[in-house]
């Protein structure tokens, strides 16, 4: 969710969709509050193909509310799966004391009109802009940020899958749970092996398979769970004068945090924006997650607990991932996005497979090692030799 929009044209006609949501969000305050509250000076802020999010000026109210507010209104059929997930996950934090929302408030929801009412953040920067930017220090200090509040993030909510779960049953008739990688990670891992060999030419054996679909456990239940916004990527993660801020829970889950850890080490598996970092930056943020988490599970504390974990979490991403991005037979090795700055699929998928073979190195796994490096070396005799994943534009 973009909310560092340029301020809006007003010499375009208006947007029925913003018209819309504007209205919709006059009524869900109506009856939230029990007056008529007064919406002004809409400003479009991106949303995407579900949903239209704008900024509004609170012109009128009896009651004290902020100067401004965002908007989400999700497109019919309603109400669909992201809408509860993410109403119910801004519920879950609302709940919370200040000190311990690391997201906006929300004001007002509506399942039938499908429209959310949250806190405006304003224009802070996203970890987005600071990777994009060309201050390295920054960048730095803003990813080290994000690790410590996404590790403050799961323990804040451990414990608190009742609840969710409480309040996902309240708002959905239609049953809504679990986490939504549940379905499309298995089957990313059930196809991957036939799409190397169709691709790639690489054969995948039976026990590197194995050891894959064994992964499948960090979608089970466990004892390190906590709540997960599940799109993790560098532009849903405001930069705050208050810290890190969360956006974006159309995926919203409460499932193992061992998935969320592994966004620290790939990184960002399922993200436009997936470049390279310096050497020790992602030990470094691991190391922040680590240290707020351990205060809630103490075995995380232990390598011989957490590193296994780790691995297996990041196996699960690169087998994911690339059945996700790899480019079919007569598809082209263009960008992860066209629109956006992102790395062509196959350099990400190489420093993803050349990393998880370093890691399985270390951990002593050499059929992950084996597997890993053909892999990786069939991608280079297929879409060139200089596969080097560049820097974020930040550290270059």
């Amino acid at each position: 969710m973009d909310i560092a929009a340029d301020p809006p044209d007003l010499d375009q006609p208006p947007n029925p969709a913003i018209s819309e949501a504007v209205n919709a969000a006059e009524a869900v305050l109506r009856r939230r509050y029990g007056a008529k509250i007064q919406l002004a000076e809409p400003e479009d802020l991106g949303g995407s193909k579900l949903s239209t999010v704008v900024r509004v000026r609170v012109a009128a109210t009896p009651f004290s509310l902020p100067r401004t507010l965002v908007v989400k209104r999700y497109n019919p059929p309603m109400p669909s799966e992201a809408f509860v997930r993410e109403a119910v996950s801004y519920q879950l934090f609302t709940a919370l004391t200040a000190e311990e929302r690391m997201c906006p408030e929300l004001y007002a929801h509506d399942g039938t009109a499908g429209v959310i009412v949250i806190e405006d953040l304003g224009r802070a920067p996203t970890l987005a802009d600071k990777l994009l930017g060309d201050d390295a220090r920054a960048a730095e200090r803003a990813l080290l940020s994000w690790a410590r509040s996404l590790g403050r993030l799961h323990a804040t909510t451990a414990g608190r899958e009742a609840d969710f779960d409480a309040l996902m049953r309240r708002l959905s008739s239609a049953k809504v749970k679990g986490d939504p990688l549940a379905v499309n990670g298995p089957a990313a891992i059930e196809r991957l092996p036939q799409l190397l060999e169709d691709v790639l030419g690489v054969h995948t054996p039976a026990h590197v398979f194995e050891r894959a679909e064994r992964t499948r456990w960090l979608l089970a239940t466990s004892r390190h769970r906590g709540f997960s916004p599940s799109d993790l990527c560098p532009d849903n993660n405001l930069i705050t004068s208050r810290g890190v801020r969360f956006l974006d829970f159309e995926g919203g889950c409460v499932r193992n945090i061992m998935l969320d850890a592994a966004y620290l080490r790939v990184p960002f598996p399922s993200c436009w924006c997936a470049f390279a970092l310096p050497a020790g930056m992602t030990e470094a943020m691991f190391a922040a997650w680590r240290a707020e988490v351990r205060v809630m599970w103490p075995d995380l504390a232990d390598d011989s607990v957490v590193l296994p974990r780790m691995l297996d979490a990041q196996l699960f991403w690169v087998w994911a991932s690339t059945f996700w991005f790899l480019p079919r037979p007569g598809e082209q090795d263009g960008p992860i996005d066209s629109h956006l700055p992102s790395p062509r699929r196959s350099v990400s998928l190489a420093a993803r497979w050349r990393h998880l073979c370093d890691e399985a190195a270390r951990a002593g796994a050499d059929n992950i090692v084996e597997h890993a490096q053909a892999v990786v070396d069939a991608l280079s005799k297929k879409f060139g030799p200089d596969l080097k994943l560049p820097m974020y534009p930040a550290f270059r």
